[in-house]
């Protein structure tokens, strides 16, 4: 069954948890798209062109996964790419309510688009890009925390400002 499949989010930035989640929906899925949204209003540590290069290098090693960035609706970008399902994780209940909600928002838009939702392994379920942004925005040790290629970045980031 070829069933390409679609893990979205701003990825700001791509975390060690992120990359676990990917690589669990490498194996349940043909392909997956790892879309990563412009999502300006966040005002965002990295550029989206930057979070696909940081993506794109911290997924290297699977061969299934490849990496975008996009702007607009997620189902629209679902449609252009022909994406059967969204992958989603969730740490905790109040992650549950808000994709349980946007699944089901996503079915009205778009109800051929499925939802699956994924717990994430738990040395990772505490892991937030938020918390991840802010941590390393304040010079704290964000290295057990993000790939390598994220490490580097920021500590490059850190070293020009």
């Amino acid at each position: 069954m070829n069933v390409k499949a679609a893990y979205t989010g701003t990825f700001d930035p791509i975390t060690l948890g992120h990359a676990a989640m990917i690589e669990r929906a490498s194996v349940l899925f043909s392909e997956v798209v790892v879309a990563i949204a412009s999502s300006s209003a966040k005002n965002p540590l990295f550029d989206l062109q930057e979070r696909v290069a940081l993506a794109t290098e911290s997924l290297a090693h699977l061969g299934n996964v490849s990496v975008r960035g996009f702007t607009g609706l997620t189902v629209n970008f679902a449609a252009e790419q022909g994406i059967n399902v969204l992958v989603r994780g969730i740490r905790n209940v109040s992650d549950f309510d808000y994709e349980a909600q946007m699944a089901q928002m996503i079915r009205h838009l778009k109800p051929d688009l499925d939802t699956v939702i994924l717990a994430p392994s738990p040395q990772f379920a505490h892991i937030s890009s938020t918390l991840v942004r802010e941590i390393a925005q304040l010079g704290g040790d964000i290295d057990d925390l993000v790939p390598e290629s994220v490490m580097r970045a920021v500590k490059r980031r850190r070293q020009s400002s």
